[in-house]
């Protein structure tokens, strides 16, 4: 991945963190906290687990379908 270097005070920074969507705060939000990924990781894999055995999961051709 490139590397980026800008130079923000922290109310430019606020800003910014402001301005982003539910999902991007949750994603820098998981970027930021290695004990959080781990533990959401494990979340989503056993949610998707408990999902495929009730039969509610989206089969591969369902998945890549047009």
């Amino acid at each position: 991945m490139p590397k980026v270097e800008i130079e923000l005070d922290l109310e430019q920074l606020a800003q910014a963190i402001r301005s982003l969507s539910p999902g991007e705060l949750e994603t820098l939000e998981l970027m930021l906290d290695p004990e959080l990924r781990e533990r959401e990781l494990r979340r989503r894999r056993e949610q998707a687990r408990e999902e495929l055995a009730q039969g509610r999961a989206l089969s591969e051709k369902e998945l890549f379908a047009d």
